[in-house]
C-alpha cells in the first residue's frame, strides 16, 4: 500500500479534482518511471468504490508520443482517466479521443511523490477561482508584450486566441486538464509572434536548467536555439520533428501558489507569477501543426503586458 501521505494526496485528487462517483470505470495510465503514484491513484478509486484498471506501458521516448493501441482504447472506453506518467500524454490522439467521447481526464506527466504530497494539498477551489479570472483578462488580447531581466523581449500576437483556465477541477465529460493544475494557457498566432525568448527555470524533457537557453523567434517559428549543453539537447530533442518541433505552440500563465521551480515542468510551469512558452503540437489549441511532440520551457520573473497596457505580471509578481 502507498504510504499515508501518498495516498492522501490521491484521495483528494479521485474525489475533489474528478469527482470520482460509485461504480465508475477509471482508467489510470502510467509506466516504470511514474508506477508509484499510478498505483496510489488506482488504490484510491478502489477506496472510493469505483472500478479502476491500473494499465503499465514502458516510457514514451518523448512528450506528446502515442500510447500502445490497447491503452488507447482503454483511455476512450473510461469514465474517468488519470495519465500518471513520465512523459506527457495530453496532446496525443489517444487522449483527444478519450475527451471527446465524454472522460473526465487529467494528465500527470514527470509526476513524482513529492510533487504529488506538496501541490495537491491546496484547495483548488481557490486555484480555479484566480485561474478563471486570469483567463478572462486574456481573452480579447491582441497581443502581449514579454519581457524579462534575464534578456526576454518577445512580441506574442494573440488576436482571436481563447485562453482556457486549467484549474484542477475536472468534473463534467470531456472536462480535461493537469494535476497539478493552475495555469492559463492558449495557442499563439504564429504570424508576429516574433523575438527572444530566455528561459531560465526549466524544460521539459531537459529539466532544471543550469544556464538559460535563448531562442529567437521569427513569426512563431524557433530559428535559432543557444546556450550550453542543455540548449543542445534541446535542439536534439527537436530535430527529428523538422520545423514541426520549432513551432510556438502555447503561452502559459501559472497561477498555482504553492507550486515551486524544480525541475519538472508538470509542476514547474504552474508557479504562480512564471510565464511557459512550448514547441511542438499545437492541435490542443486549434492549430494545425500535429507532431509527436510538445515541450514546455519556463522563464522565471517575467513582466507581462497587453498591447492595452494591462500590466499582468511585473518582474515575476502577479497582477491578477
Amino acid at each position: 500500500m502507498p504510504h499515508e501521505d501518498l495516498q492522501t494526496a490521491a484521495r483528494h485528487t479521485l474525489a475533489d479534482c474528478m469527482n470520482v462517483r460509485s461504480g465508475e470505470v477509471v482508467a489510470v495510465v502510467t509506466d516504470d518511471l511514474t508506477r508509484a503514484v499510478g498505483e496510489a491513484l488506482a488504490h484510491a478509486a478502489h477506496e472510493l468504490d469505483a472500478e479502476p484498471v491500473l494499465a503499465v506501458m514502458r516510457p514514451r521516448e518523448v512528450n506528446g508520443e502515442e500510447p500502445p493501441a490497447p491503452v488507447a482504447a482503454l483511455m476512450r472506453d473510461s469514465a474517468l482517466l488519470l495519465l500518471a506518467t513520465h512523459f506527457s500524454l495530453s496532446h496525443t490522439r489517444a487522449r483527444k479521443a478519450a475527451s471527446r467521447a465524454g472522460a473526465r481526464a487529467a494528465s500527470l506527466p514527470g509526476i513524482t511523490e513529492d510533487i504529488m504530497v506538496r501541490t495537491m494539498a491546496v484547495d483548488y477551489r481557490d486555484v480555479a477561482a484566480r485561474t478563471r479570472v486570469l483567463a478572462e483578462r486574456l481573452r480579447e488580447v491582441d497581443s502581449f508584450r514579454l519581457t524579462s531581466e534575464s534578456g526576454t523581449d518577445m512580441t506574442i500576437n494573440a488576436a482571436g486566441v481563447e485562453f482556457s483556465a486549467d484549474t484542477g477541477l475536472y468534473h463534467q465529460p470531456g472536462d480535461f486538464g493537469n494535476l497539478p493544475a493552475g495555469e492559463a494557457c492558449g495557442g499563439p498566432v504564429l504570424a508576429g509572434s516574433t523575438g527572444v525568448a530566455v528561459f531560465d527555470g526549466s524544460f521539459a524533457g531537459v529539466g532544471l536548467l543550469s544556464a538559460p537557453i535563448t531562442v529567437e523567434f521569427e513569426d512563431g517559428l524557433a530559428t535559432s536555439i543557444a546556450g550550453g549543453a542543455e540548449a543542445e539537447a534541446l535542439s536534439r530533442m527537436l530535430e527529428p520533428f523538422g520545423d514541426g518541433g520549432k513551432v510556438l505552440a502555447e503561452l502559459g500563465v501559472g497561477t498555482h501558489p504553492e507550486a515551486e521551480v524544480r525541475g519538472v515542468v508538470l509542476e514547474d510551469e504552474k508557479v504562480l507569477g512564471t510565464v511557459h512558452l512550448a514547441f511542438g503540437n499545437n492541435v490542443g489549441f486549434g492549430g494545425d501543426n500535429d507532431v509527436a511532440i510538445h515541450v514546455d520551457g519556463v522563464i522565471r520573473a517575467p513582466t507581462l503586458v497587453t498591447d492595452g497596457g494591462d500590466l499582468l505580471i511585473e518582474n515575476g509578481n502577479p497582477h491578477f
